[in-house]
């Protein structure tokens, strides 16, 4: 197959946009899913450094630097390059007319592949991303929770095996990019698994994410620009007041549907 490093001309616009995925001929894993227009897919397959991809930005439809975040992925491309291979891109899906439902396709791509070099979950996960039917049956049926003026911090989770109140509680303490002075002023964390409100506790003081306060093997790979509390289950009236007995759906218009897992209420 001829490789091809850009659309000729004409051939973008036709596209509009598209979701496409990064494979890796050494062992056909599927390793970044994304979206984009125009030559997108070819700023992937032809970086060599971070600096070299850049970002939509969703809300106007133009592209901005990208972060840092992209060496994992840009990581993996030069190790195929430096194999003398070259990746393997498939276009999943094109003709996309707007950037929502470009999303929504991403989102599901990103949901199926596991162990991918994304940074994070798909537009729209945190909410709709994959739920066994329990847990939709929660979504919609669990009594919503009365949000009062109390301080929070809403984290959303994506899941716990157990839900037990330790494993929460150690889930949503560790680790996160957070403002710090907002972190200071939250009266309760709150631990969100697809829209549900399971766990809540109280975030006595909050640390950089290091093993000097979060120890291995209980906790993952140290990150200091990351933080994490130590803190205490939040006294019974107030788990009460937001979990209940099999925890409480949030409002419709504070759940998660960015990509970003934290959330702030009244801090």
């Amino acid at each position: 197959m001829v490789k091809i490093d850009g659309f000729p001309a004409g051939v973008g616009e036709k596209l509009q946009y598209y979701v496409y995925r990064l494979i890796d001929p050494r062992n056909g894993e599927t390793f970044y899913v994304g979206k984009g227009k125009g030559d997108r897919v070819f700023q992937h397959i032809n970086a060599t450094r971070d600096s070299d991809v850049t970002m939509l930005d969703d809300d106007h439809g133009g592209e901005v630097p990208q972060e840092d975040e992209e060496s994992l992925k840009v990581k993996r491309i030069n190790d195929i390059r430096r194999a003398g291979l070259d990746v393997i891109h498939i276009v999943h899906r094109h003709g996309i007319e707007d950037a929502r439902t470009a999303y929504e396709v991403e989102a599901a791509l990103i949901d199926a592949y596991a162990g991918l070099s994304n940074i994070c979950a798909g537009h729209y996960s945190n909410d709709r991303g994959p739920m066994h039917a329990q847990e939709i049956v929660d979504k919609y049926a669990l009594p919503e929770v009365q949000l009062s003026n109390d301080r929070l911090i809403l984290i959303n989770i994506n899941s716990a095996e157990h839900n037990s109140d330790q494993e929460l509680y150690d889930r949503v303490r560790y680790a996160w990019r957070i403002a710090p002075y907002r972190a200071q002023q939250a009266d309760y964390v709150l631990a969100v698994i697809h829209g549900v409100v399971r766990g809540v506790f109280v975030p006595e003081k909050w640390f950089p994410a290091t093993a000097e306060y979060f120890p291995p093997p209980r906790f993952a790979e140290a990150n200091s620009s990351r933080l994490g509390f130590h803190g205490r289950k939040a006294p019974v009236e107030i788990w009460d007041h937001y979990v209940g007995k099999r925890g409480k759906r949030l409002p419709e218009g504070i759940r998660h549907r960015s990509q970003n897992p934290v959330r702030y209420l009244n801090c």
